[in-house]
Order: C-alpha cells, then structure tokens, then sequence
C-alpha cells in the first residue's frame, strides 16, 4: 500500500524545503516585509510609491528595516524588478545599506546551500551592484563569497559561482586596489581554485583565473605578501603555468622587480599564513562540520561522522585536493583548549590521519603530507605557534602501532623533504624541521623521539635514514616496545591521549594483539583500547566529578544519589526528580551540557548489549523501556509541544545525544515499543531539528546506521515503523535500504517480505523505485538479491521499472538481470516491455533478450508478433542517419532498426537450432486442405507463423538497403516464403516436408514439373498484385513432392 502524501504547504520563493521542513524564520521575516512594501506601494505611480516608501521610513528605525528588507526579498525573488527596487532600495536606505550587507552576510554564511536557483542569481546580481556603486562594507560580502566557492568541487553550481565572482573581481579593479585584505584573499582563493579546472572544457575559466591572478601579483605584489608561506605553496601547485613559470623565474631571480619590499623567496617562507586565508578555502557547511566534530564528538564516536563528511564532500576524484585545505586549516586555525584537549573529544590528529588515509592518489597524498609538514619547514618558536606542528607528529606517534605503514612514509617524507623542498635552501628547511622536533620535546608533545625515529617496526634503511638525519634524537640504544607519555604540566598546548584509541581514524572493525603483545602486557595497565569493544571490557565505575561542580547543590544531590543507587526502580524515580528539577529550574547552556555528561556516564552501562527482548511480548517491551534514560522519553511524550518544558527537556536531549550518540535509536525504540508513546513517532522530527545536525534526514540516517552496527534485530524491528512515519526520507533514496540488505540474513529478509505482503511496511513507490533499483547495481551480490525479493514482495507493475533494462550490462550486473528475466516470463508482453527487451545491444554471450522472446513466442505469439510488428514498422519509417545519430548521443540503449532486425534473427537461430521445430508448432495432418500452408507452418519457427511479423518484415526488406537484406537474408525469407504460400492456391497432393533456408543450400535440382509449378504461381502472384522485385537467393530451390 502506497503511503497516505503529507499535506502540501505552500513552497516559499527563497530557500528549499521539503514538507517536513519548518517554516524558515528569516524567510518568514523577508516575507512580511514584502507585504508591508507592497502593500504601501500597490496601485500607486512609481513617484507616489517611492513617496510612500520613504515616509514610511522615517516614521523610526523598525519601519526603515522593513522597507529595506522587503525591497532586498523582491530583488532577490522578483527578477523582472530587480532594478527598479535596488533604485528605490538606495533612494530610501539610510544607513549606507547596513541593514542589507548583514542580512547578504548572514544568508551567504547560514542559508546560501538552501537558496532557490532565482535568488542565487539574484544575490550575486545584488553583490554586483553593490560593488558597482562603490558600497562600504561591500568588500567583506565580496570575501565571503569567495569563501562559498569550494574546492575540489567542478559542479555547475559551483563553477557558475567562482566565474561569476572573477567578473566581479575583474570588472572593478578599481575598487578591489582599495582593499589589500581582498586583494589577497581573491589571490588566495582563484590560486587555488586554477588546480581543480584543469579539464579540457574548463581551459575558458582557467586562462581567465591565471590573467586575474598574474595581473594582481604584478601589479600587487605588496599587497599579496601577507598571505605569507602559503602563496608559495599554492604557486608551487600552479609552477608549469607559462606565464606562472616567468613570475617563478622574477620571485627567484629579480624580487624587487615585483616589489620593493620583497627581497626573495625566504622572507614569505618565515612568514606564517593568517587563519584568515586558510579559513576562507572551506566553505561555512565544511567548516561548522569539521568544527563540530573537533569540539562535540567524543573519541571513538567519530566513525559515522566521518563517513557523512565523506559522502558530503570527499567522494568525487576531484574533492583529492580539498584535503590539503583541511589539513592546513586543521592546522593553523583549530587550536583546541586545554578543557577539549585534556577531555575525550576527537583530536585533531584523528581526523588528519583519517583524511590521509582516504587519499587515492598519489600526487594527492604527496600534497597532503605537504599540507601538514608545511609549518615545520620554517618553524620559529618565537613567532610560530606550537599548535601548528602538534598534529604531525601525533599522527606519526599514534599510528605506529596499529598502522606503521602511515608513520614509515611521514617518517621517510620528513627525512627527504629537507634536501628537495627548495635545494638553495636546504640549511634553512633542516634548521626549521630541528626547531620543531626540539619545541616538541620542551613542551612535552612526547617525552621522547627515540621510540618513535628508532622503533623495530619501521624497515632497517628509514631507521638509518632518521639516525644520519637526527641523531640528536635517537639517542636511546634499546628502543622500548610502546611508547610512553610523561604527566603534563599546565602548558598552553599539551595533548594528553594516554587513554584514546590509536585506531580511530581508521574505518576497520575491532582488532585483537598478537599474543606476543597479550603477553607482554599482562599485569599492565592497557595503554590502548579499540571501541567496538572498549565497552564490554571496561568494569571501571563512572567518574562524574569533572561535571558536578558545574551543577548547584540541589541538582549535585540528586546525580550523586542516582550514581550511588543500583537499583532500576529507584533509579528511575530519582531521574523523575532531576526531570522536574530541570523542568523547575533556569537551566543555562553550561549547566545543560554538564547534566547531559554525568548522565551519559552514569547510564552507560544501559546501552551495551541488545536492546530488543530475546521474546517479544507486550510485557517484555514495556519491561524494556523501563530504564532511567527512558525517563527523559516519557516525559516529553506526556507534553504538549508548546509546553515551555518540552523545549527544555528537547535541549536536554539533544545535549545528551551529543556525548552519547546511541540515544537517537534508543528514542525511536521508545517510540514504537512503549504504549504510553503509541502515535508519537514524529516527536523524532522536533528532536532531530533540535540537535546540531539540525535535519531530519541526516540524523534518521545517523541513527539507522549506528543500530545497524549494534543490534541488527532492532534495525528489523524499527524498520516497519521508520519507513511508515517518515516516509519522504526513507523511500527518496536507497540509503536506508542498503544499510539493512547488508546485514541481514535470510530470516530477516523473509520477515520484511510478509511485512510488506500484509501492508505493514511500504519500502518502494512508483515515482522513485527505478532510481533505487538503479543505486542497487554496484552493490553486493546478496544486497541485490535482497534488494530484488523485497521490490517483488510489493505490488508496483513491472513496467515502472522496466527502464532499467537500459543500465544493465550482461557481465557486470548478472543479479539484476536474472530477477528481471524471472519476473518477465510471469507477465504478458505489453508494448514497453517488447521495446525495452529489444533496445538491448546485441552480444553473443548476452542470451537475456532471446531467452525472454523464446519464452513470449512460446505462450503469447500472438500478442508478441502485434508488438514487434510496431517496432519494426516505427523504426523502419525514421531516417537511417536520425537512427544512428540518436544512438550515438546517448549513454543508454536507444532502439534501431538494425537492432530488432538482429534480435529476431538470433530468435530465428534459437527456435531452429531445436532438434524438433515442429513440436512447437501445429502438428502436420496426413491429408489437409491447403496442403502448402500446413507444411510451411511445419517448417517455420512458431513466433514466425505470425501474420503481423511477416508482414512487417516484407515492409522491411522492400525499404531497407542490399546490405541489410544480404545479412538478414535468412531472417526476410521467411517472410517470402510467406508470401509464396499466400499467392499458391490448393493442391491435391501433399509436398514434402521443406527445410530453412540455410539447409536447403545445396540441396538437389528441381524437376521439370517442380520448375514449372513454380515458374506458374509466380506468374499467377504478378497478375493478380504488383510487388517488390526479390532478391534471388544463392543455393535455394524448390521443395520437392511426393506422389500419393
């Protein structure tokens, strides 16, 4: 059963949105304003209407901020008067457009993803304009706008974007010469941007990038010298340029020719590069993700935020540059506070050894060692921040063991970049490297170097290497097995992991120690631990005390006295009590977040192990939402969600979802197996929009994905409920689909089929099954099979999805195509199905077309014959040269004449290459009226018998060319012999049996009598209706007769 459509709401002009989508609220405003101007101006002249307008504003500030914005809303929505309301926009603002530049600002940084084609177009016009008019202020939109082109991104969007803005650039460098800080940050970005358009179609865009860029570096280079060593960097990327390599050859050889300032290569390379431009290469999206994850995501938590990153951003092979940017703002501009970097949050050199482990190529991977050595080549600890060099050698310490393959090549990168960075200064770069390993030891990053430069796990030569390199720091004789990590003092930078995971960037499962290391370990203290299954092994009791004392007395009490109780049922009226308090109280962000840690380390222990009962019952799913955490559920469940309360609590949650990303599924658990939340299910859409991932669909994916991994029963069970309630997030793409098909077993599919056959769950509809089914192609052999079961148990017409045909290759989608052949021989061949199996290309090895037609011509000639009869005649009636065209413009299969002609022939070849042709056919009488035609029905293939088919075939051969007929020779004398069998009438005596065309060569000379029998009706067939002139066939001839 199709799910019941949502209620349609009126879909605003500005930004895009879904049905579940709450109204924005500054498209809401935007929207008011509009009302008021135009309800100020309606029917007026346009003199009267600016009259209006402008004493309007004067009557205070709120009337002026109306009419601005209403005014800036039709600019962007109303292309057809754009300019007349910017006229009147500049006529009526008094505030040198303040009022405007913020609102373009806040919609760039917080909505420009969610803009409506029109109003982006819109914008950029606007920005124009502005900087036309010389506007003040109109620098800092320009610049963060630059910060919305992404990198590694060649979208149509995005280039429109980055080329739209160059115009700009360039069409006011006036104005931009009056801006240094613009200056450099358009250098900055278009530098960066000439790497990802490379292709041959995007050359147009790339030549003008190199122009703007070349003229501003010449013209001002001053200017540009603040970027500091960066520019170098991003010159060193674009070197092979021509005109880039004759600006190489002056910054080498002649620098006061580009300034006076400017004495060489060296004083950019010391210069450290402004957060402010490594900032401006990711775009607001990017940056409040990568903030996120280094500030709210507990370590060992990370994976699924990763893998929705990559997704976003990572995926194509252009985004391989894009690392280098997250690398460098990773960095220089994610410096984390003693608080984050001494609590269990993500660090940063997670994240930056997760990032080079995703990288495919090699140049890519080169750049990204780069990216993150960049600082250490020209490290001053007098000027350089201790922060910018921490990550690397992190990365290295950390993955010594679990992935000494990263530490080997960043160990072996370090050794060779000193020598071939830039070989004139190779004193300089070592002198850098040594400065950084020296301030790494000061302040205490590691203790010591020696088990890392000189452990058994890297390869005897880089070992070598590392001693001749810096022999100050191998200076241990026995290297020990682990590597330790002294106590810290209170320094501004120190980044204590004794207890984090070293595996975590990477996206394998739980892994086990050799037994060597089992040993060696026994009566240790672990040093590390691997999160599927940290929690099973760990029997330590919560710790809390860092977050009691941001609690008052009152609310301190009661989380002491839940962590001192143990049993369930106290527990529970105790959380009931800290329910109520929060509800009570005045609670601030500080004291929300602290609550949300003491109870995500209090309640732990409630989410290991399965949440779904062994036997599900009434009574052991109410048993089961019983806990203390429920507590939370239930009362927001009981509330009304104009209750002051339930924001709170929602906040509440939201705060706890944060430290303990299980309770998203533990809350959809709830929600269908508690009787008191029966018909609640959408309180999940106010608690996704109420955390920070802010989206329904982002977050139900999150949660599906993360029970998927932990409880694969209770992904069964929710899956029902989660398709039926959100039915637009489920059924519009195949992600949901694809995380269950992966992990279930055959059980588990056949509950989901008889859940689909009672109606209880819908997983496909019509308007977007195809694109599903076509998803499901690169997945795993039993993923599709399920895939295809699951579409099978539901009641959509095979004709919905019979597209798909066109995608599916013989060898690379075998599964696809051997459930399409099975369901297609339980259905009667309609029009679409017969054109779709013929538009298939013709392969020897690629039996799915003939099969399919053997098997319709076997059960429904007649319907089959009626259907390939319009084919040929549709197809034969178009211009050969359209045909050929049309074939070759799309990637898909297109349908040719030529194509059915070859289809029919290999049918032709299957049904007589039978032993017995005629047991398909009518059996042959001993005596029969018309003797002629009963032994040519013997003869012919059955689907051949067809008198639509033949005729069609004869329309063919008269029209088509001495090429097509020489090669379907066999095919159209079927169709002859039709004919002949038409024109012949009655004999008395029956003729032998005859055979196919191709058996019949060579065969012996015809006698008198046959040869005039025939030369007779072909005379009699030219008297009585003109036809074609045929084709004389080699080795033909007559059949021969018996006599009675």
């Amino acid at each position: 059963m199709e799910p019941a459509p949502a209620k349609a709401k009126p879909q605003g002009r500005l930004l895009v949105s879904t049905q579940l989508d709450a109204k924005d609220e500054l498209e809401e405003r935007l929207e008011r304003c509009v009302g008021i101007v135009q309800s100020l101006s309606n029917g007026l002249s346009e003199r009267e209407a600016n009259d209006a307008l402008t004493a309007n504003v004067c009557k205070g500030p709120l009337q002026h901020e109306e009419v601005c914005l209403g005014l800036f809303s039709l600019v962007l929505t109303e292309p057809s008067q754009a300019q007349r309301c910017y006229r009147d926009l500049t006529l009526v603002n008094r505030d040198g457009m303040n009022v405007i530049l913020v609102k373009i600002n806040q919609i760039l940084m917080e909505k420009f993803l969610k803009l409506q084609d029109v109003p982006r177009t819109q914008l950029v016009w606007l920005v124009r304009e502005l900087v036309k008019s010389g506007m003040m202020g109109a620098d800092g939109v320009v610049m963060t706008l630059l910060k919305q082109i992404a990198g590694g991104d060649i979208s149509t969007k995005n280039l429109w974007l980055a080329e739209n803005v160059l115009d700009i650039l360039q069409e006011q460098k006036e104005w931009i010469s009056k801006s240094g800080m613009l200056i450099a940050m358009s250098v900055y970005t278009y530098l960066r941007l000439i790497v990802d358009h490379g292709a041959p179609t995007l050359l147009t865009l790339r030549q003008k990038e190199v122009d703007f860029c070349i003229g501003m570096l010449r013209e001002k280079f001053s200017e540009c010298l603040i970027i500091g060593r960066d520019l170098v960097r991003l010159l060193q990327n674009v070197a092979r340029i021509p005109e880039m390599e004759l600006l190489w050859r002056d910054m080498l050889h002649n620098p006061q020719a580009l300034s006076p300032q400017f004495t060489g290569l060296l004083q950019l390379l010391t210069a450290r590069t402004s957060r402010k431009f490594l900032a401006c290469r990711l775009t607001p999206d990017m940056e409040t993700k990568l903030l996120f994850m280094t500030s709210r995501v507990r370590f060992g938590q990370q994976k699924r935020y990763q893998d929705w990153f990559q997704r976003q951003y990572l995926s194509t092979a252009e985004s391989q540059s894009l690392r280098c940017d997250l690398i460098r703002y990773i960095c220089g501009v994610v410096h984390p506070s003693n608080e984050v970097l001494s609590s269990d949050i993500l660090p940063r050199w997670a994240i930056i050894g997760w990032l080079l482990t995703t990288c495919t190529s090699n140049v890519a991977a080169s750049n990204a060692k780069l990216a993150l050595f960049y600082d250490w080549l020209f490290f001053n600890p007098e000027k350089d921040s201790i922060m910018n060099i921490e990550p690397a050698i992190l990365v290295m310490h950390h993955s010594m063991k679990p992935h000494p393959a990263i530490t080997a090549t960043l160990l072996d990168f370090m050794c060779r970049i000193i020598p071939h960075f830039f070989p004139p200064l190779e004193s300089q770069v070592r002198q850098g490297v040594f400065n950084s390993l020296t301030f790494i030891m000061e302040k205490r990053v590691l203790a010591h170097l020696a088990p890392l430069f000189d452990n058994p796990k890297l390869d005897r030569e880089l070992r070598s290497m590392l001693r001749e390199r810096f022999p100050e720091f191998c200076s241990s004789p026995s290297p020990p097995t682990e590597v330790k990590m002294e106590e810290s003092s209170s320094l501004d930078m120190d980044n204590h992991v004794l207890d984090k995971d070293e595996g975590c960037y990477d996206n394998t499962e739980a892994a086990f120690s050799d037994d060597e290391e089992e040993v060696n370990n026994k009566g240790k203290k672990r040093e590390f631990r691997f999160h599927p299954i940290k929690e099973a092994v760990l029997e330590e009791p919560a710790d809390i005390t860092p977050w009691l004392d941001q609690l008052d007395d009152t609310m301190k009490e009661k989380v002491l006295q839940l962590q001192k109780t143990s049993d369930a049922e106290t527990q529970c009226e105790v959380m009931q009590e800290i329910v109520d308090l929060i509800l009570e109280e005045d609670f601030d962000t500080e004291q929300m977040s602290a609550m949300a840690s003491c109870l995500a380390e209090l309640f732990r222990d409630h989410f290991r192990g399965d949440v779904l009962p062994e036997e599900i019952t009434e009574e052991s799913l109410e048993e089961s939402v019983c806990k203390p955490v429920c507590l939370i559920f239930r009362n927001l469940v009981t509330m009304q969600e104009d209750n002051s309360g339930f924001s709170v609590l929602l906040e509440m949650l939201a705060e706890l979802y944060q430290k303990q990303p299980k309770i998203g599924y533990h809350l959809l658990y709830y929600l269908k197996a508690s009787k008191a939340a029966n018909g609640k299910m959408m309180l999940y859409e106010s608690f996704a929009q109420a955390t920070a991932l802010g989206d329904l669909h982002t977050c139900l994916m999150m949660d599906m994905k993360a029970c998927q991994e932990d409880d694969i029963r209770l992904l069964c069970y929710l899956t029902p409920s989660i398709y039926s309630e959100f039915p637009d997030e489920t059924l519009r793409s195949g992600e949901l689909l694809n995380m269950i098909v992966a992990v279930i077993d055959s059980t588990q599919l056949q509950e989901l089929m008889c859940h689909v056959m009672m109606g209880s769950l819908v997983m496909f509809r019509k308007d977007s099954v195809l694109n599903i089914l076509i998803q499901s192609l690169d997945w795993e052999t039993f993923e599709q099979y399920s895939t295809w079961q699951l579409f099978l148990a539901h009641s959509i017409p095979l004709e919905t999805i019979i597209p798909i045909l066109q995608h599916l290759k013989y060898k690379e989608h075998p599964e696809a195509l051997s459930c399409l052949l099975l369901q297609l021989r339980r259905e009667k061949p309609s029009e679409e199905m017969v054109k779709m199996v013929l538009s298939r290309p013709c392969h020897p090895e690629d039996q799915f077309t003939t099969s399919i037609l053997r098997h319709w011509a076997s059960k429904y000639d007649d319907t089959l014959g009626e259907h390939v009869k319009a084919q040929l005649i549709k197809n034969n009636n178009q211009p050969r040269k359209r045909q050929s065209l049309r074939s070759s413009s799309s990637k898909l299969a297109q349908l040719t004449l030529e194509q059915i002609l070859e289809h029919m022939d290999n049918l032709r070849l299957s049904l007589s290459n039978t032993k017995n042709n005629c047991e398909y056919t009518l059996p042959r009488p001993l005596i029969i009226d018309d003797l002629l035609i009963a032994d040519w029905f013997c003869l012919s293939p059955p689907v051949f018998t067809q008198t639509p088919i033949l005729q069609a075939l004869q329309h063919v051969q008269a029209s088509c060319d001495e090429a097509h007929k020489m090669r379907f020779s066999d095919l159209f004398a079927l169709a002859e012999e039709y004919e002949d069998s038409q024109a012949k009438p009655p004999k008395s005596r029956r003729k032998a049996p005859a055979s196919s065309p191709r058996s019949r060569k060579g065969a012996a000379p015809p006698t008198n009598n046959e040869e005039e029998s025939a030369s007779s009706s072909a005379s009699e067939e030219e008297d009585s209706k003109p036809k074609a002139p045929k084709r004389k066939r080699k080795g033909s001839s007559a059949v021969g007769s018996d006599s009675d």
